[in-house]
């Protein structure tokens, strides 16, 4: 045998070698320092929104890079080698379009989103088969925000105002809007489109009588709008509230606190949950190891330190009512953890 054929040879078995311990790794969705890094992105939204940032206090904590310190405690940080990313997107619909197309690695949305995304409803055309939680993370209020000077006391009252259903077409704020509407029986409003600038400062220019927006309370810019008495909050009551929640099971009655708001005392409306949801494909091990650190009490402080509603992450509401099947990697730690059975 010739020394060329020889060191080809050598060279063919070095490279094999070297792939099937990338792929060994990759497949198990664990490394040690030594190995690649495993990365996993969330798509959580724009840069205001709150996704972005509880992304990345989840993130940051749950990273596990070589040489931290804080993940020499077992099950503090999530496997070995693995770095987590917040990225920005569209919200809601956009990441879960994204991970169920596998563009990303996990992202985040709301419940109702995710139920119509399951279902093939509403903005989505097909099912959404490969969507797969992690845990449910925290609550976000429906906020029906109006012009102080306008006669809008109810849901009912929209009827012939402008009225900004709180995002583009055909994502998950204006499908959430839309039934609030059709629940109470609403017929025509005046829909100013999102791309005719922000609803805040719409509203404080005369321009819309009202938005819907859902997030967790407080919102800043409905809190200075409330402040300098421009806007009130309109309760999402009664009869109609009772219809929406048969229309939309996802959504559940809830306050937005007293004092939240200046001079505002609580007001009735619905609730939905934020989502971090992943792709069935997601490794086992790899989706465990960064269930358990979620939940690890060690992080319970610093989520809440890295934003309010990270605070609000607990385990004995993670897995309640999944609005898809749970991740099998997820479900194998709730069961460990006796939060199902």
């Amino acid at each position: 045998m010739s020394q060329r054929l020889a060191a080809l040879i050598a060279l063919a078995g070095f490279v094999l070698t070297v792939m099937g311990v990338w792929l060994w790794g990759g497949n198990l969705g664990l490394t040690d320092q030594s190995s690649s890094r495993v990365s996993f992105q969330i798509a959580t939204g724009s840069t205001e929104s709150i996704y972005f940032p509880v992304g990345q206090a989840i993130a940051g904590l749950i990273s596990h890079p070589p040489g931290v310190g804080r993940c020499e405690t077992a099950t503090v940080c999530g496997p070995a080698g693995v770095i987590l990313s917040a990225r920005t997107s569209e919200g809601a619909t956009d990441n879960l379009r994204s991970v169920n197309q596998g563009l990303v690695d996990s992202g985040i949305s709301e419940g109702d989103v995710i139920a119509a995304a399951v279902k093939g409803q509403g903005a989505f055309r097909r099912r959404a088969t490969r969507l797969r939680i992690i845990a449910a993370l925290f609550g976000e209020q429906t906020h029906l925000v109006a012009a102080a000077k306008s006669s809008i006391q109810s849901v009912g009252d929209l009827r012939g105002k402008r009225v900004m259903l709180g995002g583009a077409e055909n994502t998950g704020a204006v499908m959430r809007a839309r039934a609030i509407l059709a629940a109470y029986r609403v017929g025509r409003v005046r829909v100013v489109p999102f791309e005719s600038g922000n609803s805040a400062q719409l509203l404080r220019e005369g321009k819309i009588d009202a938005y819907f927006i859902t997030t967790g309370a407080p919102v800043d810019p409905v809190h200075d709008l409330i402040g300098q008495d421009l806007a009130r909050l309109v309760p999402i009551d009664g009869e109609g509230r009772e219809r929406l929640l048969k229309l939309v099971p996802q959504l559940r009655p809830t306050l937005i606190p007293a004092g939240v708001y200046p001079r505002i005392g609580a007001v009735e409306t619905v609730g939905v949950n934020a989502y971090w949801v992943t792709r069935d494909g997601e490794p086992d091990p790899l989706i465990y190891g960064l269930t358990r650190a979620l939940f690890h009490p060690a992080n319970r402080a610093p989520l809440a330190a890295g934003h309010r509603n990270a605070g609000e992450i607990s385990l004995d509401k993670a897995a309640a009512e999944p609005p898809a099947p749970l991740h099998s990697g997820a479900a194998r730690f709730y069961r460990e953890a006796g939060i199902i059975p």
